[in-house]
């Protein structure tokens, strides 16, 4: 269903309405008072002669009613209502427009008062709204949108992902409205700032702001900047080729035109441009914009490996994360040198001391929160119901929680992970005897099983013997919306298990010689040469195994690249392809500053975000290869990945953790194969020129 938005004008064109007289608006939704007219809305004074108020009303959409009544703003107990019939808000067309007359008589000894009123009424499918809340969340610069059918809808990358472009957090009945009218506000301050103009309806709390509160139901209004003003329309020709359906939401190619203009070939909804941050507003309340992953978990199982991970995760698909290390805070407080002792739960100094380090953790956690972080993991034991407790307290109405314990049962894991902890935690470096380290961290285990409470409050997953990637359980209790799922999926995909992932890039092609973008070209002689070196050094380091595979893109460059490698099965991915050129395809790159001037000044400006005209922009890659990631994730075997330099810029970016911004200049060489090793201990990398 669609979500209208409301535009109520009543225009004193006769100058009747004295100055201590102010226009309200109340009606059949709690949102507008339930015909109560102490909870009536206020109409903004927009002009001298005309008062206004904008509603957006997002599904499911009921029978709606309202009325006009004039207040005293001195003493609001003296109203007159309109000498009208209750006027019908909703059901409505898709464009309504009325105009009609406000009649109110005997207030204020004015016998009688008349304004004209004006109604206007459009509505924004879930698909265009959905695409433009990504647009929004991903700071996008100038995206593409096709508003005929939700399957073509193309999302601008950040996440949360959508599964579905109608919906969000499982369902679109919070869905709201468009997009700033600069490309980003600066604080949360002055986001806050502008939203005082337009009443948003609405049925689910959880899902709209403010609109229903727990204790008693009663409504209040969440407001934005103004109401969707009407955009011109009209078409932009690529190239002499025919219009492409656009969202231009920001500067991009202002000087055909002002910001957020809607360019299609055919009718679109009016939409303003600030309607991203009502859909931001929408969506969940503050606190659900927000994600603390607390994880809960005895030492050596595992959770700073599974913390690590999932910060990398969700950094490389563009939510703003960041690991807190409660340890780290320890260190930094107390020193290096705590023995197993510090760590007793009789131990009250140590107790009080650990706790104390945990709340300024968490609170440095959720300041960060407010100043622009999404998702933090809060990496500790929080072994026991009271640490818990406290950590859920200092985050209420703050931050959503989410408890992430790892239990691992594994004796043989177990003590890997002993032997790992002793030979990399900065608490042994000045303990050089390793066997006294040893005796000293299993103490220290034994006093956390001593005290170990198992999560049972709130919401939480339990990954209970599923480190070694042999099986294993989950536990789930409240987990719901999309990000949510996003991160159990992969959790569920991630083990410990060591072994090596190999990329290159395709051998020297005939369009790697004329240097031109995209093209499906056969391999040039070097080429050919560098595919038969590939294949002996990829045998040799891979000699005694029988497991592994080659992935490649479904290009021909790629194919012929892995054709000497015949001991391992092949697989190809459609999303391993090069990163689409669109309209620039075969083209070099002096073309495109030749003949597309302002294409080639976007595309340097913001390489990141930059997209083809009909192609794709780094992002729309990282977005495609998630699937390419978990499975990647899941396997235990050796992989030897054949792919283009964007394709592999963003799976190099995915293990080196590097920041989503510098992934469009990492350097992925030509003929030349860049191992990553994956295991307990991290992500190593090893180079190795196979060809000059």
């Amino acid at each position: 269903m669609d979500t209208y938005f409301v535009s109520i004008k009543l225009h004193d064109q006769q100058r009747q309405l004295p100055s201590q007289l102010a226009p309200f608006v109340y009606g059949s939704s709690p949102l507008l008072g339930s015909w109560d007219p102490d909870k009536a809305i206020k109409m903004r004074q927009a002009s001298e002669l005309l008062w206004e108020v904008e509603l957006a009303i997002p599904p499911p959409h009921g029978e709606l009613e309202f009325s006009f009544l004039v207040k005293h703003l001195d003493n609001p107990s003296l109203y007159g209502v309109e000498d009208h019939p209750k006027r019908l808000l909703l059901p409505a067309n898709r464009a309504y427009h009325s105009t009609t007359c406000a009649k109110f008589k005997d207030i204020e000894q004015i016998k009688e008062l008349e304004l004209s009123v004006s109604m206007q009424m459009e509505s924004i499918s879930p698909a265009l709204l959905a695409a433009m809340w990504r647009a929004y969340e991903g700071d996008s610069k100038c995206k593409q949108v096709e508003t005929n059918a939700i399957d073509d809808v193309e999302f601008p990358v950040s996440p949360p992902k959508l599964s579905h472009p109608s919906t969000l957090n499982g369902n679109n009945q919070a869905l709201g409205l468009v997009a700033p009218k600069t490309k980003t506000l600066e604080t949360v301050e002055e986001k806050d700032k502008n939203l005082q103009d337009l009443v948003v309806l609405g049925s689910e709390s959880e899902k709209v702001q403010g609109v229903y509160s727990e204790s008693d139901g009663d409504a209040k209004p969440v407001f934005c900047d103004i109401f969707p003003n009407s955009l011109d329309t009209k078409e932009r020709p690529l190239d002499n080729k025919e219009p492409v359906n656009r969202v231009y939401v920001d500067d991009s190619f202002q000087d055909e035109r002002e910001p957020g203009t809607l360019v299609t070939q055919g009718t679109m909804p009016k939409v303003s441009s600030l309607t991203f941050l009502v859909a931001d507003q929408l969506l969940v309340p503050k606190e659900r914009r927000r994600l603390a992953i607390i994880m809960v978990g005895l030492p050596a199982r595992g959770k700073s490996f599974t913390a690590t991970k999932l910060t990398r995760y969700l950094r490389w698909l563009g939510h703003k994360t960041k690991h807190f290390n409660v340890g780290q805070y320890r260190r930094l407080k107390h020193g290096y040198n705590q023995k197993a002792d510090f760590f007793r739960a009789d131990n009250q100094g140590g107790l009080d001391a650990r706790n104390e380090i945990a709340a300024l953790a968490m609170d440095d956690m959720l300041m960060w929160m407010q100043e622009g972080g999404q998702i933090g993991i809060f990496d500790a034991t929080n072994s026991t119901t009271e640490r818990r407790r406290m950590l859920l307290q200092r985050s209420e109405g703050k931050c959503k929680v989410i408890f992430l314990e790892i239990i691992c049962n594994d004796r043989l894991v177990i003590e890997r992970n002993i032997q790992l902890k002793i030979q990399q935690s900065p608490d042994y470096k000045d303990m050089p005897d390793f066997e006294e380290s040893l005796n000293d961290f299993k103490a220290r285990l034994t006093n956390y099983e001593k005290a170990y409470e198992p999560v049972a409050e709130g919401s939480y997953i339990k990954m209970i013997d599923t480190v070694g990637g042999e099986g294993g359980q989950v536990q789930i209790n409240n987990i719901s919306g999309y990000l949510p799922g996003r991160i159990l999926f992969f959790l569920v995909n991630t083990h410990t298990s060591p072994r090596p992932i190999f990329l290159t890039r395709p051998g020297e092609s005939f369009g790697t010689i004329q240097k031109v973008v995209g093209g499906d070209h056969r391999l040039s002689e070097r080429g050919e040469e560098y595919a038969k070196v590939l294949a002996d050094f990829v045998n040799e380091q891979l000699k005694t195994e029988h497991t592994a595979s080659v992935w490649t893109s479904t290009l021909q460059r790629t194919l012929f690249t892995a054709q000497h490698l015949h001991r391992f099965p092949k697989v190809q991915w459609r999303a391993l392809d090069d990163i689409s050129a669109g309209i620039c395809d075969g083209m070099t790159y002096d073309e495109i500053k030749n003949k597309m001037a302002e294409e080639y000044k976007a595309r340097s400006s913001d390489k990141l975000r930059y997209r083809y005209p009909r192609g794709e922009s780094y992002l729309d890659v990282i977005q495609r290869l998630e699937p390419v990631i978990i499975e990647l994730e899941r396997q235990h075997a050796p992989v030897i990945i054949v792919a283009h330099q964007a394709v592999l810029r963003s799976l190099y970016g995915y293990f080196a953790d590097k920041p989503i911004e510098q992934i469009p200049y990492i350097e992925i060489p030509l003929h030349t194969v860049i191992e990553i090793q994956m295991g307990m201990a991290g992500v190593e990398e090893k180079r190795f020129k196979l060809l000059e």
